[in-house]
């Protein structure tokens, strides 16, 4: 079978349209799916186009199409402009830019409409994969660029693989200034960032809804990581403390917005054991920040600005004026194995339904949850506690768990129109928010304060570098309950049913994809080597890079010998900075451009368009041998045999591949010169000579 060889404005154009289809990839889960489908049907039938060496569409066509993608932009986003709708414009609009790619113009606004396409991906995610995926576009756009601007050798289209060479050459020469700029550019927050898609996922809310998700997808995405001052705790003791849910909403549970003016908390004088930690805690969107319990004392923030105001709220969590929107970097201590000591009551004081202060936390939502209630007032003389004794109550559910054919997953099913009665009397299957509910209803039935803290619990130690990666999976719900003469225990129903997920921190089995399947069949050590070498180089480029803030800019800069680093200094140094870009760049061409005057075959082939000139030949500087031959021939009847043959010679010496062990220049050239000189004159002589002329001074 013959290979079928391409033009090569096919070729070209069928490479940077496979360029912008990987680039446009990462938008297709951002932007409507007409203008996904849109944007890869225009590329498609582009290269269709390419191939086949058919015309472009008519401009009639693309004024339709273009009108078509506004008004679905603004059908979609309600407005053409915002940065949703222009993300969905620049997508769509890229794609059909193609459809008109006539002239090199047009390319060179199709190359960069691809690198606004690489900023655009970098508003959805700053991950690593999105880094070394947006970095291969970038290398091959620039790509495109170059080969597009490389001129044929002896009437041959350059390679791909010497476009991509250069360009890779022109990325390493430009990385010491990308480097330079990263580290002293001042640091801004980003501009605007673009929404993701709601989705049922694992994860922290600030809300609990019980009933309106039948299947619970898991987030295997990283929310923490943690490097301790010693070894890390058992999983039993790794309890990341969150949003608190104390305040009943419908079927549900939400934090709780007002509290009582209360003293400063007291810390036990003899802790169980104190525990130091460094966490980076990746942009939740929640303003309650995940320590670990119980932090009793204020943790240092070295990469917060001044716009996070933390406090610590009367039930144990640690709360900011602002959501976490970008990446921080926590260091914390943990106080373990110690109840949660509320400012406002003393442990040893009793539970008064009539006191203000337990009110909240043994309220009940009006007209939910009767079938329970009853069970709670059926079963609550059976639990052999007096009225005030909240520990063996708590220990008779744990029994009652365990005891029946509760199940945990997390694909429960949907319930009936009251989930805490449906769960806890008919399915007994659901996640550990079923089980924290049901508790905390029955309790507070029982007249036991209680609450659902959410938050997460475990994680996994990445065996290369030690840190502990906490993802969205591992979020979970528990209870606390009041003790007296202790303080607010916990309590995690989900132990009875599920004791993995508790003392050993396992999770539930979710299915592999296609990549992690064929390794696990391999061998099954590799898929976990495999995410613990990316979960790795994950966290360093998290720490390195993501987590550069404004704080670590003035540590470098200071340890570089700056005491005080203000604006002024950051603009001296990237003044200084480009200054010394711009005169290495100067250097550099000087030196090349005296090494191009030096080459004698240069020098060669300039004398010959001189001695052309001086025969009243017109020639144009640019052109090859080959092209000059060309030239010559339009010009004279003469015959240029004797021209012909040290030219040829010298085409395949200068632009051959094949290297050469003796250098045969300057022989051709005399004959070259000597042919010209036989040449006969024309008329035009001046005409030539002013051409020259007009060279020099050029």
């Amino acid at each position: 079978m013959s290979r079928v060889a391409l033009p090569r404005e096919s070729r070209d154009t069928l490479f940077l349209l496979a360029v912008l289809a990987w680039t446009l990839l990462p938008q297709c889960t951002q932007v409507p799916l007409w203008c996904a489908v849109l944007a890869y049907a225009a590329l498609g039938w582009r290269a269709w186009l390419a191939w086949s060496g058919r015309a472009l569409p008519s401009r009639h066509l693309m004024l339709l199409a273009l009108a078509g993608a506004s008004a679905g932009t603004l059908i979609s986003h309600q407005s053409l402009l915002g940065p949703s709708a222009g993300v969905t414009l620049l997508v769509v609009l890229s794609a059909l830019k193609t459809l008109e790619l006539r002239a090199r113009r047009d390319a060179t606004v199709v190359f960069y409409l691809g690198f606004f396409l690489v900023l655009a991906n970098f508003l959805h995610a700053q991950s690593l994969v999105m880094a070394l995926a947006m970095g291969l576009s970038v290398w091959l756009l620039l790509a495109a660029l170059v080969l597009a601007h490389l001129p044929d050798r002896l009437q041959t289209p350059p390679p791909l693989r010497q476009a991509l060479a250069l360009s890779a050459r022109l990325l390493l020469t430009g990385l010491p200034l990308v480097v330079a700029l990263f580290l002293l550019f001042p640091r801004v927050a980003p501009l605007w960032s673009m929404p993701g898609p709601g989705t049922a996922r694992t994860g922290l809310s600030d809300h609990l809804s019980l009933g309106d998700v039948a299947e619970l997808a898991q987030d295997d995405t990283v929310a923490l990581r943690l490097q301790f001052d010693g070894p890390a705790p058992a999983p039993s003791q790794l309890y990341f403390r969150g949003p608190v849910l104390s305040e009943p909403e419908g079927s549900g549970w939400q934090r709780r917005r007002r509290f009582l003016p209360e003293a400063e908390p007291t810390v036990p004088a003899a802790p169980a054991r104190t525990l130091r930690y460094e966490m980076t805690v990746e942009p939740l969107g929640l303003s309650t920040l995940p320590l670990l319990e119980n932090a009793r004392t204020g943790p240092t923030l070295p990469d917060a600005g001044p716009e996070h105001r933390w406090r610590h709220e009367p039930e144990g969590a640690w709360t900011s004026d602002q959501p976490l929107t970008e990446r921080l970097r926590v260091q914390a201590t943990a106080v373990l194995d110690t109840p949660v000591h509320d400012a406002a009551t003393p442990p040893a004081e009793p539970v008064r339904a009539d006191d203000p202060r337990w009110q909240p936390y043994l309220a009940l939502p009006g007209g939910q949850h009767p079938r329970t209630l009853a069970w709670a007032d059926e079963h609550g003389a059976s639990t052999g506690a007096a009225l005030g004794d909240s520990a063996r109550r708590a220990q008779w559910l744990l029994d009652h768990i365990r005891q029946r054919p509760f199940v945990y997953t997390l694909a429960p099913g949907l319930s009936g129109p009251d989930p805490v009665d449906s769960f806890w009397l008919d399915q007994r299957a659901g996640f550990c928010e079923h089980y924290a509910s049901a508790v905390v209803v029955v309790l507070r039935r029982w007249g036991v304060p209680a609450r659902i803290v959410t938050g997460y619990l475990g994680g996994q130690v990445n065996p290369l570098n030690g840190v502990l990666e906490v993802r969205q999976r591992d979020a979970h719900a528990w209870v606390e309950y009041w003790q007296g003469g202790r303080g607010w225990v916990r309590l995690d129903p989900t132990g009875a049913v599920a004791p993995e997920r508790v003392q050993r921190g396992e999770r539930l089995a979710t299915p592999r994809g296609l990549v992690g399947q064929t390794l696990v069949d391999l061998d099954p050590r590799l898929l976990a080597q495999a995410r613990a070498l990316w979960g790795a180089a994950e966290h360093q480029w998290n720490q390195w890079v993501l987590g550069y803030s404004t704080h670590r800019q003035q540590d470098l800069l200071r340890a570089l010998g700056w005491d005080s680093v203000d604006s002024r200094a950051l603009g001296q140094s990237l003044a200084g900075a480009f200054a010394a870009a711009v005169g290495i760049g100067a250097i550099w061409v000087a030196l090349r451009t005296r090494r191009l005057q030096q080459d004698p075959w240069l020098r060669g082939h300039e004398r010959l368009r001189q001695a052309l000139r001086r025969r009243g030949y017109a020639v144009p500087d640019h052109l090859a041998p080959a092209g000059l031959l060309a030239h010559l021939a339009t010009l004279t009847t003469a015959d240029l045999t004797e021209l012909r043959r040290p030219l040829e010679l010298l085409s395949q010496w200068r632009y051959a591949d094949a290297a050469h062990g003796q250098d045969p220049q300057r022989p051709l050239w005399r004959s070259a010169l000597r042919a010209a000189r036989h040449l006969p004159r024309r008329q035009g002589t001046q005409q030539a000579r002013a051409l020259g002329w007009r060279r020099d001074r050029r």
